[in-house]
């Protein structure tokens, strides 16, 4: 392999060289025939001119590689090597006036500075048009003949060597590495995987803009935010693609499929790369293998969070995996992706049916009797439900009631409640609706069935989030519309929080309510500002971002946990517990009742207020958002995240 890679190097230099010789001999044959023409009173003979020609030509290329030359890739090089050819092909001019008079022949000093500079310009141009040819197309051609994208590495440790072996070696590789980029001194100036590194100072950008660089790859181990936002702020302006290169975490998985080999994973800079901590690793498989051999029932299970809840669980090889959903079209999504990807392999049902519904849920449980359930169908839009109080509270409180109950009726063995960071000292009906289902969970510890909830803040990317709305306007040229530059938010990804879930479900034992570790909460503002820049435009110029006011029950900031209650942590130090003093049964059968007597004057007269007021008596930790935003900025939240803006300023600076 090595002598072939030997015999295709030597032989691009041969073409190269011969090239350059047929050049001179191309300009030296002008050069005489033009004298000749316009000038008879030239006394040289031709075997004279010859002689010099020769002298000329043997010292031109003695410098050329002396300078290196020929053991330069034009395609990849950079304007300096002009600059040497240029002093070479002077040189090489120089001495063979020298050695020509040292020989006493006959000489035209004209001759050799004529057909030096031209034969120099010949040779410059040509390989300015054959880089020129390569840096503005989107493909170069490797040596096996195959069209290959040009690429740079940012990192040159062990993570960026896998990459550049891979793409380098894989016959099924379409990029085309051509060096590394590594802020560590002691790198630069070395190779690695045979790619030189170089440093990543205030030229960087230049350098890779003259490489002819199409994409550069982002391949560094444990990228924060931060540092990714100063990467793809400094090597944006290079206006090439930036990707980023990891090593995915492995899902918790039956043990034969864990043992199977990893690839590393390349992809386009996301959102959350921008803004957010790495993505949290919930590599525990007798976690997973709880569920193994379970009849397992997700309500809501067509939802963002509910769907991907089925992924992570038809993964464990259940006995039967239960889809009930209200909403038809998106259960029969997951329904196709799970047939397509497991086919016979997983015994799946799917039924339509509201939780709402007493008697469709008594038969469903009656047929299938689940051994865990997952209840994540739920109303989970604030505005909305600001305007339609009573779907909220039957919905979410009675839809969560009603299947708990089904839960104890035929002796499921764990219930899992899928809850929001909304719920802690709520300021929208939502919220508080929420934290009432939180109430009817934590309630049942004297039942055989084990319950606890699982609460978590904002998911990206879920159906109604923020960033499929800010995605459409970006596409629709703007503007971006926020509601208030301050606001705040705790944000984690869909499959972290149905990690969560999973493994909450094989954690609990009674009422408890786990909580995820979810970093420092992050502006909404910086979510708009990194949308619109990793879409190409430049925030507040090419799209505007306009504030439009808070929604009703809007709060500046979320808080995660509520601080008055005591909180451990778990075998994940990533999940905590809180295990504040439940109610019990009958106190949260009379906050019920309560709501359902408002609910009942309220759909009379479509009166939301009847249940705002209702629901302030029932949830003690229920505010206005008024009361709340006025001492916005005090919070430890809002702290954390002036904070977390200064960082990232000193970061990109």
């Amino acid at each position: 392999m090595f002598a072939n890679i030997l015999k295709k190097y030597r032989s691009r230099k041969l073409v190269l060289l011969l090239f350059d010789i047929l050049c001179y001999a191309l300009v030296a044959v002008f050069y005489y025939v033009g004298t000749k023409l316009f000038d008879n009173s030239l006394s040289y003979q031709l075997q004279s001119y010859a002689v010099n020609s020769c002298i000329l030509l043997f010292s031109m290329l003695a410098w050329r590689f002396i300078f290196g030359i020929y053991s330069t890739t034009w395609r990849y090089t950079s304007t300096f090597i002009y600059l040497k050819m240029i002093l070479a092909d002077a040189a090489g001019g120089v001495s063979a006036i020298l050695i020509s008079h040292i020989t006493t022949f006959y000489y035209d000093v004209w001759l050799f500075v004529i057909v030096a500079s031209l034969s120099a310009l010949m040779g410059i141009g040509s390989r300015l048009v054959y880089r020129m040819f390569y840096r503005h197309r989107s493909q170069i051609q490797d040596d096996d003949g195959t069209y290959k994208i040009p690429v740079a590495i940012v990192g040159a440790g062990q993570l960026g060597a896998l990459l550049a072996e891979e793409l380098l070696y894989s016959k099924h590789s379409k990029y085309k590495p051509l060096f590394f980029i590594d802020r560590d001194t002691t790198k630069v100036g070395s190779r690695v995987a045979g790619l030189k590194v170089y440093g990543e100072d205030e030229h960087i950008v230049e350098f890779v803009k003259m490489q002819g660089v199409s994409e550069i790859f982002i391949a560094l181990t444990g990228l924060d935010s931060d540092t990714a936002a100063g990467l793809y702020e400094r090597y944006s302006k290079t206006m090439c693609k930036i990707k980023i290169y990891d090593l995915p975490f492995k899902d918790a998985e039956p043990e034969d499929e864990i043992k199977q080999p990893q690839k590393g994973h390349l992809h386009d800079f996301r959102i959350e790369d921008l803004l957010f901590r790495k993505s949290l690793s919930f590599n525990n498989p007798a976690a997973f293998q709880y569920y193994s051999g379970k009849k397992v029932l997700v309500t809501g299970g067509g939802g963002s969070i509910g769907s991907e809840l089925c992924r992570q669980i038809a993964k464990c090889r259940p006995a039967q995996l239960i889809i009930l959903d209200i909403y038809e079209n998106n259960a029969y999504d997951i329904q196709q992706d799970l047939t397509r990807q497991y086919g016979e392999r997983l015994n799946l049902a799917v039924e339509i049916a509201s939780v709402r519904d007493r008697e469709r849920l008594d038969a469903i449980f009656n047929r299938y009797r689940p051994d865990i359930v997952f209840h994540a169908a739920a109303h989970k839009h604030v505005p909305l439900m600001e305007h339609s109080a009573g779907e909220a509270i039957k919905n979410n409180v009675l839809g969560t009631y009603n299947t708990a109950d089904m839960a104890e009726k035929y002796n499921v063995c764990k219930f899992i409640l899928v809850s929001t960071d909304k719920a802690v000292n709520p300021t929208n009906i939502m919220g508080a609706s929420k934290r009432m289902c939180e109430m009817i969970v934590q309630c049942r510890t004297d039942s055989k069935t084990a319950f606890a909830a699982v609460r978590f803040g904002n998911v990206l990317g879920s159906n109604g989030s923020v960033i499929p709305l800010f995605r459409k306007q970006i596409a629709e040229g703007g503007p971006v519309t926020i509601t208030d530059k301050r606001i705040i938010r705790y944000f984690m990804t869909i499959p972290e929080a149905s990690q969560l879930v999973v493994q909450a479900g094989a954690m609990a034992k009674k009422g408890e309510l786990f909580v995820l570790d979810m970093g420092k909460p992050v502006r909404i503002y910086d979510l708009a500002v990194n949308m619109i820049r990793l879409c190409g435009y430049t925030p507040n110029v090419d799209i505007k971002i306009e504030e439009v006011g808070l929604r009703p029950g809007e709060k500046l900031y979320e808080e995660l946990l509520i601080k008055t209650e005591t909180l451990s942590k778990t075998e994940n130090s990533m999940i905590f517990v809180e295990t504040d003093a439940p109610l019990s049964r009958d106190a949260v059968q009379h906050k019920i009742d309560r709501l359902c007597r408002a609910v009942a004057r309220a759909e009379q007269n479509m009166d939301s207020d009847v249940i705002r007021a209702a629901l302030h008596e029932t949830v003690p930790t229920f505010r206005e958002p008024e009361e709340v935003n006025k001492d916005a900025a005090a919070s430890d939240e809002m702290k954390q995240a002036r904070v977390k803006d200064e960082s990232k300023e000193r970061v990109l600076s």
